[in-house]
């Protein structure tokens, strides 16, 4: 605050101004950053993050085992080449974002510890205000911006989802969330039950078997897993030749890409035989005589919810060296000693971990107006999956379900590095999404359809997503094959309009 001389009361500090504001400090917003560095290096940028430190969900999940379930050569940016094994831990990983801010000199670009809690667009100043509170301090703090990019990602970092099981106050043990996981949470001796059946679920598991006296995966019903080795025998292959690294990162990302391609479309055209191919990869840990129908068979067709990759099948053998266990059945209730099943079964426990997924947080839950009026984002419609109708000079960050996040942050990274200079060569000031006069009758879609991907995540938080539409560019695709194709493509003056 500034002194007042005729008065003597304080008056605000005029904002800092940025021609861009980046929510966060996770994949994409590093990603976001060293686009703007190097493909609109006249802009002037600040990232804002509310952690201690960069890393998104690489810093917010510190449970037991925790690694990516995607490649890192196609998890990892496309401007840096991957040097370690293709499923990496998130230390691997955050060294490896640490490493991208350094050789960038990105770190005096970003404010850690700050909280953003609103977000106000002005019309007739053409910018974003945005306020909130350092975490550290309590102290508040008000910037503004000419454009706003979110990449704070599509969950809430703070706590994660458990349902409301009856009786977990009667239960004498600790109940954890992996979201949550305590420093001073031991496990030698413990009964374990972890529940879930995801990527989480299937990490956890094997790292804790032989750590505690026993862990038993509870699902309500299975999900498809993919097994192989940790490693990549082309990148091998290539290093072992000398390749230099841009390229060997670059052949073994576009191999991957185009076997995962070939996977998803298989999928679709013939499930049977990616389902028996799936679950044979599953019974050569676990034996013929291992229940395979009941706990590693889904009821819905592959890919209708994300596979995760079993690195080296540490899960399968886990199970099969007897230090794990698989319980499918549903949840009665909570009692003293542990968890009462549907089928009249009992699990005794020391420690359950909910392993039940995230909860959905649209735009950060930050409070957004336009020209004084909220946002109602769920009424929107997107462009391409990035901007929304209504919304001036912004773009939002959704990653692929199917691929890897990543591919899609730096996809959009370049557009708005596109766009930006596009508004400069027009002199445009606003850009903002409006729906074309034949786009009058058009369907509002859901943000995803159910029946193509259905997570928990998505179905409990789908009334909160915009909208798509049925023809470009109101497609919200999430198919990194098309996109890929029609981003770099898209037409800047195709329902956009600039003033």
């Amino acid at each position: 605050m500034a002194a007042d001389p005729m008065s003597g009361e304080s008056s605000p500090q005029p904002a800092e101004h940025f021609d861009v504001l980046i929510a966060g400090a996770g994949i994409s917003g590093v990603g976001a950053a060293w686009h703007l560095r190097h493909r609109s290096p006249e802009k002037r940028f600040l990232v804002l993050e509310s952690q201690d430190g960069f890393g998104g969900t690489w810093r917010t999940h510190r449970y037991p085992g925790i690694r990516s379930d995607s490649d890192l050569f196609t998890f990892g940016y496309g401007f840096k080449p991957w040097m370690g094994k293709p499923i990496a831990t998130a230390e691997e990983i955050l060294s490896y974002m640490g490493e991208v801010i350094d050789e960038n000199d990105l770190a005096p670009h970003i404010r850690y510890r700050h909280v953003i809690e609103r977000a106000s667009w002005s019309g007739e100043e053409a910018r974003w205000t945005v306020e909130g509170r350092r975490s550290d301090t309590g102290e508040p703090f008000r910037v503004t911006a000419s454009f706003l990019w979110m990449c704070q990602g599509y969950y809430r970092h703070a706590r994660g989802y458990t349902p409301d099981w009856p009786g977990t106050e009667s239960f004498g043990g600790r109940i954890v969330h992996p979201q949550e996981w305590p420093d001073d949470l031991d496990l030698e001796g413990k009964r374990v039950v972890v529940i879930g059946s995801g990527a989480t679920a299937a990490t956890l598991v094997p790292a804790v078997a032989g750590r505690c006296a026993h862990v038993t995966m509870l699902q309500r019903s299975p999900t498809f897993f993919i097994t192989g080795r940790n490693a990549n025998e082309l990148a091998q292959t290539l290093r072992e030749l000398e390749i230099p690294d841009e390229w060997t990162h670059e052949i073994v990302r576009r191999k991957i890409l185009f076997d995962q391609q070939k996977f998803t479309r298989r999928s679709f055209a013939e499930p049977e035989t990616v389902k028996a191919e799936l679950l044979a990869g599953v019974r050569a840990h676990l034996g013929e005589d291992f229940d395979i129908e009941r706990h590693f068979t889904p009821s819905y067709r592959p890919w209708r919810q994300r596979i995760a990759f079993i690195p080296d099948g540490d899960l399968f053998r886990a199970v099969a060296d007897g230090k794990a266990s698989v319980v499918t059945d549903h949840i009665e209730a909570f009692d003293a000693t542990g968890i009462r099943l549907a089928s009249g079964g009992h699990l005794d426990a020391d420690v359950v971990v909910t392993a039940t997924g995230f909860d959905l947080s649209v735009l950060g839950d930050i409070a957004f107006t336009i020209d004084g009026q909220p946002l109602a984002f769920h009424e929107t419609t997107t462009w391409r999956g990035t901007m929304f109708t209504g919304v001036p000079n912004m773009a939002w960050v959704f990653g692929y379900f199917r691929a890897s996040w990543t591919l899609r942050s730096d996809l959009v990274a370049e557009f708005v590095c596109r766009l930006l200079g596009h508004m400069d060569a027009r002199g445009a000031k606003r850009v903002v999404p409006r729906l074309r006069p034949e786009d009058a009758d058009m369907p509002a879609l859901p943000w995803v359809d159910e029946e193509d991907f259905n997570p928990g995540y998505i179905n409990r938080g789908i009334h909160l997503l915009p909208k798509q539409g049925d023809r470009q560019p109101w497609r919200h695709t999430q198919d990194y094959w098309v996109d890929r194709d029609d981003m770099p493509a898209a037409d800047l003056d195709d329902g956009l309009r600039y003033s």
